[in-house]
């Protein structure tokens, strides 16, 4: 039995004990349901084995009949990935890695939360949670913790720093798959309130992007004690519809018509899983292909950039291989394909439900390579509170995984009226 750590050890960040289960826990009777548990990570060799075993056998299809990606992610990459996946790909670094960072688990509202706690070594340092999307996990937010939690060793200084939580959302990763109905982005969202009540921040800012921008955005309506401002890299918003927005300037109309192709050609994967999500896991829960298929299906300027790469290209800043199949190993391990899935038909299921609107400030950063460049007009017409927006240079949909240095200044300067 682990015992249950101190405060003053949450606070610190310590590490747990090593175990010998495929992904390791404090039994159920070591903590309280509201505890907080040390956690680490060590999946058994026959699992590894498998995986190899399962992309071996795999029975591919015949070429694609176009010399584009119309038809889906192409064969040639898919098979560039599935060598470089078993005989390349190491695992035990990417385990070590987050073996190496502190992370805990915690029951909430009846789903155990997974979630790495990094506290800067700055006096001052503010609480930020920040949310992954999908088809990421906090894969994609691994390489902003030290530019985030230890500024001056990254270019930034002590006013800069942040207390850092990177959760995982319910059926993603380590976090518990729920068992019941409901878990939409306001619930997950009233999690991490919890979350950062638990872990005793009085005041705390959040950030999300993709998926994780419809959870943060969702914190932000909710306006739980504590929280001071929000972040946003994608508006969620404008997805569902564009009625209300203007459409006039050059940038305006550019944003529209991406919105247009996005959801004539780009959006297969969104209708599938929010009206489908069970028939997509028999794939993706049989097949390590079928899963990394599905995941880079994905029409998106840095989903692109990852295609190309493993087909010989340079890599787009940080989505280099290895970290590509970190996310793609991750979610085969924890079987988590078809629970993460559903997050998508949730969100579906409670579209009807009215919130109220955002009475904290919002900042927003537009990213180049997203699904469309949402200009200023539409930040400050989605959120009257808008206090900060800049378009950046370079990036895209996965912001935080592709550029970490620069999607980190883009969050010092957001945050910085706020401190």
């Amino acid at each position: 039995m682990i015992p249950q750590p101190t405060r003053r050890q949450l606070l610190q960040g310590s590490l747990a004990v090593a175990a010998s289960t495929v992904l390791v826990q404090v039994p159920a009777d070591a903590a309280p349901a509201t505890g907080i548990r040390p956690f680490r990570v060590a999946v058994r060799r026959e699992q590894l084995a498998d995986l190899h075993r399962r992309v071996a056998a795999t029975r591919w299809p015949t070429r694609e009949l176009v010399d584009d990606r119309s038809q889906g992610v192409q064969l040639a990459t898919a098979q560039a990935l599935a060598r470089f996946w078993t005989n390349r790909y190491d695992w035990r670094r990417f385990e070590a890695k987050l073996n190496s960072l502190p992370q805990f688990k915690t029951e909430i509202d009846g789903v155990d939360i997974h979630f790495v706690h990094v506290r800067s070594k700055h006096r001052n340092a503010l609480p930020l949670v920040m949310t992954h999307g999908w088809p990421g996990s906090i894969v994609e937010l691994l390489e902003t913790i030290g530019p985030l939690t230890d500024p001056t060793a990254h270019g930034g200084t002590a006013a800069d720093a942040f207390h850092l939580v990177l959760p995982s959302i319910p059926g993603f990763g380590f976090s518990g798959k729920p068992g019941d109905l409901g878990w939409d982005t306001a619930r997950t969202a009233r999690a991490w309130a919890e979350l950062m009540r638990r872990l005793g921040y009085p005041r705390y800012v959040a950030q999300g992007g993709d998926l994780g921008a419809a959870v943060t955005d969702n914190l932000g309506r909710l306006a739980p004690a504590g929280l001071l401002g929000i972040h946003l890299n994608l508006l969620v918003s404008a997805l569902g519809s564009t009625a209300g927005l203007p459409t006039n300037t050059t940038e305006e109309k550019a944003a529209a018509a991406a919105l247009q192709t996005f959801s004539a050609s780009g959006k297969g994967y969104i209708v599938e899983q929010a009206t489908r999500p069970q028939t997509v896991g028999y794939a993706v829960r049989d097949s390590p292909v079928a899963l990394a298929a599905w995941m880079l299906d994905h029409d998106t300027d840095s989903y692109l950039k990852i295609s190309h790469a493993f087909r010989g290209g340079r890599p787009s800043g940080n989505l280099t291989r290895e970290h590509v199949l970190d996310n793609v190993s991750l979610y085969w391990l924890t079987g988590t394909g078809e629970s993460a899935a559903r997050a998508y038909w949730e969100r579906t299921q409670s579209a009807g439900h009215t919130l109220p609107p955002v009475a904290v400030p919002v900042s927003f950063s537009a990213f180049p390579g997203e699904i469309f460049v949402a200009p200023r007009s539409w930040a400050e017409t989605s959120y009257p509170t808008l206090s900060y927006y800049h378009q950046a240079g370079r990036g895209g949909h996965f912001a935080a995984w592709e550029e970490p240095a620069l999607f980190t200044r883009e969050l010092r300067a957001a945050f910085r009226s706020i401190r």
